[in-house]
């Protein structure tokens, strides 16, 4: 099965998020996706073996208990093939970073903190290692 099939299930996606937040047992998996979906146990089962023969999960016995972590195998094959569309949202996402950290030092400065609390900006930082390089040189 291709891992989109497998995550196309809003069922599995839920059980995969329940599972991101750590080990949990099949009882209580059981009974966040009973309460959220209406399934009966034995679908629950279904869908958690769907995950775990599809790399998305493992499993390991502890006593009578059956407990439940998420498997990166699955995931690796999702962020494979996500890979040629980065382009698409990597610059956005970069875009946004800067405009936060830009937000964020108005903000400050805003606050009454000094530009000597601002990490120095490459420019400054290049032209102060290119002038303690020249000999003789001055520092203001």
């Amino acid at each position: 099965m291709h891992a989109f099939d497998v995550l196309g299930d809003p069922i599995r996606r839920r059980i995969l998020e329940l599972l991101a937040d750590g080990e949990q047992t099949s009882g209580a998996v059981t009974e966040v996706i009973r309460a959220e979906f209406g399934v009966s146990q034995p679908a629950v089962s279904q869908h958690l073996r769907v995950l775990r023969d599809n790399g998305f999960a493992t499993v390991r016995a502890a006593g009578a208990r059956r407990l439940y972590t998420v498997d990166d195998t699955g995931l690796r094959q999702v962020d494979a093939w996500l890979g040629p569309f980065r382009r698409f949202w990597t610059p956005h996402l970069a875009a946004m970073a800067t405009e936060v950290a830009r937000g964020k030092r108005a903000r400050r400065l805003a606050a009454g903190g000094s530009r000597a609390d601002d990490p120095p900006s490459r420019a400054r930082t290049t032209a102060r290692n290119t002038e303690s390089d020249v000999p003789g040189a001055t520092h203001d």
